[in-house]
């Protein structure tokens, strides 16, 4: 039977530009997950994995007019965003290899043995090992960074994980014009072509998920699909890990104190967050809390001002349009909601205006229809919930679901720790996963520190997606008990011929000099 076409749209006009492939039957699943699985040996050496991330990064800098040429005429997210995007692709790339090459990600404890603990302490060993083949499927909003070659894909390669991504359907000539140069890095760096590939088409994710090789799965978009896949690989004969990133409101409080001391840069500051890339940011701030008020006032003239002034932008394809304008007619249809600026079509078949909602808060305290509006709407919108007290603001807050972000606008006094700041601050902390005092959310570091992550529906594990502890989704722990050396793994041998960081009978590795001092690693 013949395939499926697989087509890239140019979302600017709604249209056809060419058929990239076809979408991949069960059997080209299978052979890709497969050759995957059997190519894992390419990746053991640590050295290898260091090479092909560097390679990878080499390569895809170097195809920068290419790639973002591709990735725009697929999204419509301009060569300017699309340049960023890359060298943040890149740049995971080669922290990643850092990560390896440095070894502390392997977590490697060794204790002796010891007689004189009650009970006895065999001699015990450990570290991490790679879990295996890793089904990454990609993002629609960042077609390099969270696809093919973004931070599912380098940290699963990082821990010794083949990949197997299934492209996403808003740009496949993308996906693939990144795999061929990832599989080209591949064979240039000397290890297998073949632990990357790509699948396409809506039963090839599910293929995947179900595939008896497949050991783990990474995944960004929606809650809906989110949730379908998480709950299939839970269903499986021998269930799998699945660490998705399905949805987030990330809610902004600004308190009373910040209004009154710079409503106006606040407000100018939100609608530039809230409408960066049209509002396709997992970490849009998509629920603010302000004051009832001249400050709040102040603040929502400013916040109306600019996004009125905010061109019509395009999403990234006709569903997603669809998806934003039913989204906000539904939420217009709730008592006490209006919209300063009311979001819409623009002139274009993909085009939409951005806008905002606003209502006050005490509907949100209690439950019933207005819970839709803490819920994520994907777009430029955001909801202003004009609070009276600090018991409202508490009100609301308990009734969120889990986030990737929540934001603290304070004022300056509060910042010193005056007020109610850290008690704000401890209500925030059980909703996100990353927590802001000041700044806004969207854009997310490549830090060691970072933490993209949160509870539930914002992700379905405790795991992060971006920064250097990415790469402990794709590993899992074992310990050795007393092994002879001889036939111990170099990393877990007593004369530590790889020179890796080790904890050693419960103590960090010391610094050159200085035993008694822990070393940072």
């Amino acid at each position: 039977m013949t395939a499926a076409p697989v087509w890239s749209v140019d979302p600017r006009t709604g249209k056809r530009c060419a058929q990239v492939t076809g979408e991949s039957s069960t059997a080209g699943v299978d052979r890709a997950v497969r050759a995957a699985h059997t190519a894992r040996g390419a990746l053991a050496d640590r050295a290898a994995r260091v090479r092909l991330l560097r390679t990878a990064a080499d390569t895809l800098d170097a195809a920068r007019p290419e790639l973002t040429a591709a990735a725009d005429a697929e999204t419509a997210l301009g060569t300017a965003r699309l340049t960023g995007e890359l060298a943040r692709t890149t740049a995971q790339l080669r922290a990643f290899a850092e990560v390896v090459a440095d070894g502390s990600f392997l977590d490697i404890r060794i204790d002796h043995a010891d007689d004189s603990r009650t009970p006895p302490w065999p001699d015990l060993r450990r570290y991490r090992v790679p879990l295996g083949v890793v089904a990454v499927y990609a993002a629609s909003n960042f077609p390099l960074a969270f696809s093919v070659p973004g931070g599912d894909t380098a940290s699963a390669l990082a821990a010794g994980c083949p990949v197997v991504v299934k492209a996403h359907p808003g740009h496949p000539a993308t996906a693939e014009l990144c795999a061929a140069l990832l599989r080209g890095a591949a064979r240039r760096a000397g290890v297998a072509e073949d632990v990357i590939a790509v699948v396409h088409g809506f039963d090839a994710g599910t293929d995947l998920i179900h595939h008896p090789l497949v050991a783990a799965a990474g995944f960004t978009g929606s809650v809906r699909g989110g949730r379908a896949l998480h709950d299939l690989a839970a269903a499986r004969p021998v269930p799998i890990p699945f660490h998705g990133e399905l949805g987030s409101l990330n809610p902004v409080v600004v308190t009373e104190a910040a209004a009154a001391e710079r409503a106006e840069e606040l407000g100018t500051g939100l609608a530039g967050s809230m409408t960066l890339g049209e509002g396709q940011f997992c970490t849009k701030p998509g629920l603010v809390l302000a004051p009832a008020g001249p400050a709040g006032d102040r603040l929502l003239t400013a916040l109306t001002g600019a996004v009125t002034a905010h061109d019509p932008g395009v999403l990234l394809d006709g569903r997603m349009r669809t998806a934003f304008l039913d989204g906000v007619a539904e939420r217009l249809r709730l008592p006490s909601v209006t919209a300063p600026v009311t979001p819409g079509a623009g002139p274009g078949p993909t085009t939409v205006t951005a806008g905002v909602l606003t209502l006050p808060a005490a509907p949100l305290t209690d439950g019933g229809p207005h819970d839709l509006l803490l819920e994520e709407c994907f777009g430029p919108v955001t909801v202003v919930a004009r609070y009276t007290s600090t018991d409202e603001i508490t009100a609301v807050l308990d009734r969120l679901p889990g986030n990737l972000t929540a934001t603290l606008q304070l004022s300056t006094a509060e910042s010193r720790g005056e007020g109610d700041a850290a008690a704000l601050l401890d209500r925030l902390t059980p909703l996100a996963g990353r927590i802001l005092a000041g700044g806004w959310p969207t854009g997310v570091a490549v830090a060691p520190a970072q933490h993209h992550g949160g509870p539930y529906p914002a992700t379905t594990s405790t795991g992060t997606s971006v920064g250097t502890t990415a790469v402990e989704r794709w590993l899992r722990p074992v310990t050795y008990q007393t092994v002879p050396d001889a036939l111990l793994p170099p990393e877990l041998r007593e004369d530590n011929p790889l020179g890796l960081p080790r904890r050693v009978d419960g103590r960090p590795p010391a610094v050159d000099g200085d035993p008694d001092l822990p070393a940072t690693w």
